[in-house]
């Protein structure tokens, strides 16, 4: 572990200096040979346009990480992120300077939701409350208490807000006002150890459900105007047949991503012992399985259109470089791994040091992703290589965000960075 953590420090130094081939640095074990656009890129492609103390040391609440993930509403050039210090920000999105603080009882380590039709933001809190202000102001608008850490991102769906929160609850309530829509749902949580953190809900408009995982390892898809159940899958059974034992972790703390696949419309899901699995939506019923990749925390869809060769590059005037997608998982143990969306098979992997790892955000056709010890990279999503990172003294365990060609995300120590990045540079004339 020491010697990995000393290769990323030499990541994190070379990206802020200038000059060794980071690429070849993080390399990890790789199956996808194809070059990525931005290999001929240079050092230094990451550029820091804000960087700021944001939390107030005065009222942090002991926690050792900023989670979450921030917000950006770019019609009003406005972040809105949570802290440690028990606040939710709305900062201005050119120099990250504060437009008003809202505090709540608990730390605020949760993504926010804008609903740029009522102009209101909606956020969790460890107080154990789902609360919704107003984007301009920061007054309170309602606030729904839970009796656990909300700090999953809501999911609105018309005039309706699902979110869960860390005791396996699932709440339907309407946006303008905080009224239930249905009861709660809830499973009791399984005996035994548990992995921090908890999923998030995920909607489906096409099917009109509403899914959910839980951390005794189920999975269900629920009616989105009744709450009923449509489908039930025990991953945690599945995970034990596979391995042949009961598995000590039966956690599945991934929010749920939608996809249309070959076969219909599926939903992919991450168990913590049993790997990253695809599911039809409309009936749960299994499409594929991987059970290598497993002790993942987040999983996200990448997806590339079709589009033109580099105008730069050797393929200039080649054909159409067809559309392309891929399930990354994010896990401590298996690494950040790229999956093949219609087999589950892995189509790269880069193995993580000592700590974890975020979710990978798409940005300027690449992926940012941050470690909870040593700092934010840029990654190419075609073979998981390094392009540039940046090393701020502390690891960074929340999600970044990412608009166009700017990127927000918050350090452990409380430390806004604003992070632009231009295309890629023409190459050079030999």
């Amino acid at each position: 572990m020491k010697r990995a953590a000393s290769l990323l420090g030499a990541v994190a130094l070379c990206a802020l200096g200038a000059g060794c081939g980071l690429a070849d640095v993080f390399a990890g074990d790789r199956v996808n040979p194809e070059v990525p656009n931005w290999y001929n890129r240079p050092n230094g492609a990451m550029n820091v346009f804000i960087n700021r103390n944001l939390t107030a040391p005065s009222r942090t609440s002991g926690e050792d990480w900023e989670r979450g993930r921030p917000e950006i509403d770019p019609a009003h050039n406005r972040v809105f992120i949570g802290s440690s210090d028990r606040g939710l920000y709305a900062l201005r999105a050119g120099d990250g300077s504060t437009i008003w603080r809202f505090e709540t009882i608990g730390v605020v380590q949760s993504e926010p939701l804008y609903d740029p039709e009522m102009d209101y933001v909606y956020f969790g809190s460890n107080d154990g409350a789902l609360y919704c202000v107003r984007a301009q102001t920061g007054q309170l608008v309602y606030r729904f208490d839970t009796g656990a850490e909300v700090s999953r991102k809501p999911v609105r769906a018309g005039e309706s807000l699902f979110f869960s929160n860390a005791s396996d609850f699932l709440f339907a309530i309407d946006r303008r006002t905080g009224k239930p829509l249905w009861p709660a749902v809830h499973r009791t949580p399984a005996l035994g150890m548990e992995i921090s953190g908890h999923a998030g809900a995920a909607y489906d408009p096409v099917n009109k459900l509403v899914f959910m995982a839980y951390s005794d390892g189920h999975v269900i898809g629920y009616d989105a105007a009744t709450g009923g159940e449509r489908w039930t899958v025990d991953l945690s059974a599945e995970a034990e047949q596979a391995s042949g034992d009961a598995p000590r972790y039966l956690d599945v703390d991934t929010t749920p991503v939608l996809d249309d696949h070959p076969q219909g419309r599926v939903v992919y899901v991450s168990s913590y012992a049993g790997g990253v699995f695809a599911l039809d939506a409309a009936t749960g019923a299994r499409v594929w399985a991987n059970d290598k990749a497993v002790g993942g925390t987040d999983l996200v869809l990448w997806k590339e259109p079709e589009h033109e060769p580099n105008p730069n590059g050797p393929d200039k005037g080649g054909p159409m470089v067809p559309a392309h997608k891929l399930v990354l998982s994010s896990s401590a143990t298996f690494g950040l791994a790229a999956l093949d969306p219609y087999t589950g098979r892995v189509v790269w992997r880069n193995k993580v040091p000592e700590g974890g790892v975020t979710a990978p955000v798409p940005f300027q056709g690449a992926l940012l992703v941050g470690t909870s010890r040593y700092g934010l990279f840029l990654m190419s999503p075609r073979n998981g290589k390094v392009i540039d990172g940046i090393d701020p003294g502390t690891g960074i365990a929340q999600t970044p965000a990412a608009f166009m060609g700017r990127a927000y995300v918050m350090t452990n120590a409380g430390q806004l960075f604003g992070i632009a990045v231009a295309p890629p540079l023409p190459l050079a004339k030999r």
